[in-house]
């Protein structure tokens, strides 16, 4: 028996969108953390000179699209599986009067402040940016 959830690393581009909706599905999770990148802020994009980093827990963004644009939090939490990510204060009401954390896809979202608690990621910016510089 052939393994259905085999994913394809061969695989570019396609005009269907069936075949591009099959690639994502099956996609292994380090390779979603790819689709899960937001643009940075004016500012961000001037001092690392890079226009998208891929999300990280604890970076602050802004809302662009939606009921909640406009509006800011700190992220929560990171949902590769489902690429979607839940940011702080930002709530809807439910039925039976408890609150639930919105999920929000990345491409809604813009990065103000970048968790700068990894080094790695802060120093890897750093080193593009001397590497364009020179």
């Amino acid at each position: 028996m052939k393994n259905k959830n085999k994913f394809s690393t061969s695989w570019r581009t396609s005009k269907r969108p069936g075949k591009q909706r099959k690639y994502k599905a099956r996609m292994p999770m380090h390779l979603r953390r790819r689709l899960l990148s937001a643009n940075l802020s004016k500012e961000l994009r001037k001092k690392y000179g890079k226009r998208s980093i891929p999300l990280r827990k604890g970076d602050v963004v802004k809302v662009m699209r939606g009921k909640f644009s406009k509006k800011t939090g700190k992220i929560l939490a990171v949902d590769a599986r489902r690429l979607k990510v839940e940011i702080e204060n930002l709530q809807i009401k439910k039925q039976d009067g408890s609150k639930a954390n919105v999920r929000f896809i990345p491409s809604i979202l813009q990065i103000t402040e970048l968790n700068a608690e990894d080094k790695k990621r802060i120093t890897i910016k750093n080193k593009e940016i001397k590497e364009n510089a020179s």
